[in-house]
């Protein structure tokens, strides 16, 4: 089963490392606050999550970034992050 976040409208007040944590959440239906050790391990140990948040984040001037994505394992899921603010968990 897929769970996509779309942030793409650009009206989302959260990070996109939270916006991980919080699609982990759904598709493991608990509360956000729940995805944290022992029972899930740290964002921290898999990537860098203020780099993250720096990678699509907008340049200085407001021009966005590059087309591009990150893709990694966490909690047993494939992440997919894209420039253009999707949040994809598949099993």
């Amino acid at each position: 089963m897929l769970l996509s976040v779309d942030r793409s409208d650009g009206n989302s007040q959260q990070s996109l490392s939270f916006e991980v944590i919080n699609a982990i959440a759904e598709k493991e239906g608990v509360d956000t606050t729940a995805i944290e050790p022992p029972e899930y391990e740290p964002l921290y140990e898999v990537l860098n999550p203020e780099a993250l948040d720096a990678l699509f984040a907008p340049r200085e001037d407001g021009a966005p970034r590059a087309n591009g994505r990150v893709e990694f394992a966490y909690c047993g899921y494939q992440v997919t992050v894209t420039s253009n603010g999707k949040v994809v968990v598949s099993e």
